[in-house]
């Protein structure tokens, strides 16, 4: 078994009661079996306690107020201050630390969704190295497609030297990964699989000769061009609905979302285009914060390409794991212009940890929500072209 990790990994400790927010509320906190039997046998009163307060239907901890039962005043845990950490359940344990699993192999990561783990990722300088090891663990996962694994891993490498490039301006690192998971997808789509290869070392020829915009032009279809002239107002008010759609899990979430409606598409498009352009005159290219500005957007497209990206080997939809990617980053984006108007035109890297967390908490941390953005997004941005 192969276990792979990005080098900050194991420097997360939990904040606990000094968190911004707390990981035990406003979702439920399933409990897994092995937990479940200590819980069910635990002695003395606080045994009962215990007991009480499982769904042992839905095997998680009862909620009050959207709070887990064991929550204290504090947003301190009376089952880790009671029994210690041992007796916490594997979801309490693990959070924020995630893992996709494939055969033969184990990919962890931090959750974007933890406000300590947010901070860790956005700030980090370095560009992300990932750190292997392995074990004499084996498992064995039915009709595991290692083919387009490998091809996957392939073309992931290929994404994280582009997106890592920092000699190029980040919004070409972003379209050429665009293009090239479009391309993947249409090999897909027409059963040239073994195109592929063929593919990455094209893209790994134009970045070695600095001619990246070249391979962007060739693969650019024309219904491809017809689907980036959309008006980015037009795209982002439906993108906005979308995002309302979804379930919602904090409430919180809807002042953020009402806010983009009262500050970005209530008026015209003239409007949303002149805020866009004042924001990014102050944070971009002729501006002080362009290099933080360009780290936090390279952070979080490893991050989204990393987590998500191999996990097509299960639905053959590629193209919708980076045009996720590209979803999330434009709407955190989004959410900051607001919170940049709404803080009287400043903004820190808190308000950027904040924003990303609270937009991470919304959509990775719900199944539905997740399935349903992706979906949308390959029929909207693959499927018309």
């Amino acid at each position: 078994m192969r276990y792979v990790k990005p080098h900050f990994y194991d420097s997360f400790v939990c904040t606990a009661g000094d968190c911004p927010d707390t990981c035990c509320a406003g979702w439920q906190i399933m409990i897994d079996e092995e937990s479940l039997e200590r819980y069910e046998n635990e002695p003395g009163e606080f045994g009962k306690i215990l007991r009480n307060s499982i769904d042992w239907e839905e095997e998680c901890f009862y909620q009050n107020n959207r709070r887990c039962a064991f929550l204290n005043d504090e947003n301190l845990c009376d089952l880790y201050n009671a029994l210690g950490p041992d007796a916490l359940c594997d979801t309490c344990r693990m959070y924020p630390r995630h893992t996709e699993e494939y055969e033969g192999l184990r990919e962890l990561s931090l959750s974007l969704s933890c406000p300590e783990a947010a901070k860790i990722i956005l700030s980090c300088k370095e560009p992300v190295r990932f750190l292997e090891e392995e074990t004499e663990e084996e498992d064995d996962f039915e009709e595991f497609d290692f083919m387009m694994f490998s091809q996957l891993e392939d073309t992931r490498d290929v994404l994280f030297a582009v997106l890592q490039d920092r000699s190029l301006p980040l919004t070409l690192r972003i379209s050429v990964s665009e293009q090239l998971t479009e391309s993947y997808q249409n090999c897909i789509e027409e059963g040239r699989q073994f195109d592929i290869d063929d593919l990455l070392r094209e893209c790994e020829r134009h970045q070695k000769e600095g001619s990246l915009s070249e391979f962007i032009s060739k693969h650019l279809s024309e219904k491809g061009a017809d689907a980036a002239s959309l008006h980015q107002w037009n795209r982002q008010k439906k993108e906005l609905q979308v995002l309302r759609g979804l379930e919602r899990l904090r409430p919180e979430w809807n002042q953020i979302l009402d806010g983009a409606e009262k500050w970005l598409y209530q008026e015209n498009e003239e409007t949303y285009k002149n805020i866009c352009k004042e924001f990014h005159q102050m944070y971009g290219a002729l501006s002080n914060y362009k290099e933080e500005w360009e780290n936090v957007g390279e952070q979080l497209m490893m991050f989204f390409v990393y987590t998500y990206f191999c996990g097509a080997v299960y639905d053959d939809m590629v193209c919708s794991k980076m045009e996720m990617a590209l979803f999330s980053i434009r709407w955190v984006q989004e959410f900051l212009i607001v919170r940049w108007l709404e803080n009287g035109k400043t903004l820190s890297m808190k308000d950027v940890e904040e924003i990303s967390w609270r937009y991470a908490r919304e959509v990775e941390h719900s199944d539905n929500n997740l399935n349903t953005l992706e979906d949308w997004l390959f029929e909207n941005y693959y499927l018309i072209h």
